[in-house]
């Protein structure tokens, strides 16, 4: 029964620094004996201020902190689960870029989010991902992590049920969904939402998120969340505070729920007309 940890954080608009507090956040998972460190959407860099960020933002071969990060998960013996960080394109964009490093692994294993917040919120706040950001194409999972087959999504991914369903056919153990919400959005959809994916997938949930007031005047909705194949939620971080949280995951769960409901077993095709 894997140990995992959750890094719930209020990164800044200072990488070096949100690296540090990773840093320190994975050497003390690896002293209570995670096997496994989550941590949320834009770990390294939260600034909605994109010409100040432009400067901090370069591709993945040329960003200072892959290796950092690749060289910490060997160090501590703990798989890295980057929620995700900001990397150039050549065509002039960003990608929204998760990243997982496995210890000893020389390069890690990456998604991008697929799915691009665009948004008018009732709030007044207003955001529009794709301006800088180019939407991944392709759906990722990984083999062989701790935590059993792990399936890869971000944030607003969690709005678009199509993306876990190809995630529950390829049966996956454990879906992570790092995110920064919005309060307003959070309060609404964010519990309900990873109950409703969890349960959909059969599969438990991991959920590092963004909390608080941050640098560059945002507020994010917190509630780290770990929900098991039935829908439990087994760890709610709250929505007030930074810090780490851990979790046990039972892999047999999974089969004991599956073997009740096989949902996944009958899942049919439905004609598109």
């Amino acid at each position: 029964m894997p140990k995992i940890a959750l890094f719930q954080m209020t990164s800044g608009i200072d990488p070096e620094a949100n690296c540090a507090a990773i840093e320190q956040a994975a050497r003390a998972a690896a002293g209570e004996g995670a096997a496994m460190l989550f941590t949320p959407e834009m770990s390294l860099l939260l600034d909605r201020n994109r010409a100040r960020g432009a400067g901090h933002i370069v591709s993945q071969a040329q960003s200072p902190f892959v290796p950092r990060l690749a060289a910490l998960a060997t160090e501590t013996g703990v798989t890295i689960a980057l929620g995700s960080m900001a990397v150039a394109l050549e065509n002039g964009k960003n990608a929204n870029r998760s990243m997982v490093f496995a210890p000893g692994a020389a390069e890690p294993v990456t998604y991008d989010k697929i799915h691009m917040f665009d948004v008018d919120l009732a709030s007044g706040e207003s955001w529009r991902e794709s301006n800088a950001y180019e939407p991944g194409r392709k759906v990722m999972t990984l083999d062989d992590t701790p935590v059993g087959r792990l399936g890869l999504a971000v944030c607003y991914d969690l709005r678009f049920p199509a993306l876990f369903g190809a995630l529950g056919d390829r049966a996956c153990d454990c879906l992570a969904v790092p995110a920064a919400f919005t309060r307003p959005t959070g309060a609404a959809h964010w519990h309900v939402m990873l109950r409703a994916r969890a349960i959909e997938a059969q599969a438990f949930v991991i959920a590092a998120a963004q909390v608080g007031h941050h640098a560059d005047g945002r507020e994010t909705y917190g509630h780290s969340l770990v929900v098991d194949p039935w829908g439990e939620v087994l760890l709610d971080m709250g929505g007030e505070a930074a810090g780490l949280g851990y979790c046990d995951i039972d892999l047999a769960r999974i089969a004991e729920v599956r073997a009740q409901v096989p949902a996944l077993a009958n899942r049919r095709e439905i004609a598109k007309s």
